[in-house]
C-alpha cells in the first residue's frame, strides 16, 4: 500500500458519496452522510483487499473501481436499511 493508492480511495469514496445524494432518491440522510459513508467504504474496502493480499492490479482504474464497490455497499445498504419517509 502506498500513498497513490490511499489517496485514490478517498477520492474515489467521496466521489461516490457526492455521486449518490444526486442519483440515488431513496433513503436520501443529506450530502453529509452519503460522502461520509462513500469515504468510509472506500477505505475499507480498499483496505480488505490490501490485507487479504489481493492487488487489483497496475493502473488507477482498477484501484478506483475496488474503492467504488467499497464506497456503493454501504450507500446501498444504507438505503435498503434505513430508508426515510418521505
Amino acid at each position: 500500500m502506498n500513498l497513490v493508492m490511499v489517496a485514490m480511495w478517498v477520492l474515489v469514496g467521496l466521489l461516490a458519496g457526492l455521486l449518490a445524494e444526486f442519483v440515488m432518491k431513496r433513503g436520501d440522510h443529506g450530502l453529509r452522510g452519503d460522502i461520509i459513508l462513500g469515504l468510509v467504504g472506500s477505505l475499507v474496502g480498499g483496505w480488505i483487499f490490501w490485507a487479504l493480499g489481493i492487488s487489483p492490479g497496475p493502473g488507477m482504474v482498477a484501484v478506483a473501481a475496488v474503492a467504488f464497490v467499497g464506497a456503493a455497499i454501504p450507500i446501498v445498504a444504507q438505503r435498503k436499511i434505513w430508508p426515510t419517509i418521505a
